[in-house]
């Protein structure tokens, strides 16, 4: 079987994660800090299949934690979007620069 080396998947997911941290400090806008969340969160996912197949090929503990992270991550998503709502439908804005001064 002709496999992918850990070291570029490992890069990969080293890129997506620092891609992500750095669409959340830059971004203003609430809508994509979050999906930058989502993006850390996958690359941390990677890890955990990655180190699963190369380090314990037969078990599926690594494959286990990712669906537990994608359900938080499901979870989490649904509680942003929801309260990125209402301070839409409040303060007509989802800019977070302006989360100083809304008063609530």
């Amino acid at each position: 079987m002709n496999a992918i080396p850990l070291q570029h998947i490992l890069l990969v997911s080293t890129g997506l994660f620092f891609i992500g941290i750095y669409g959340f400090l830059t971004r203003r806008n609430l809508i994509t800090m979050l999906m930058s969340i989502e993006l850390t969160l996958n690359s941390v996912n990677i890890n955990f299949v990655a180190f699963n197949r190369y380090l314990y090929p037969t078990k599926q503990d690594g494959l286990f934690f990712v669906i537990f992270v994608i359900s938080i991550a499901a979870a989490e998503a649904a509680v942003a979007i929801a309260i990125i709502i209402n301070l839409y439908r409040k303060y007509k804005t989802i800019d977070a620069e302006g989360a100083d001064t809304m008063r609530f």
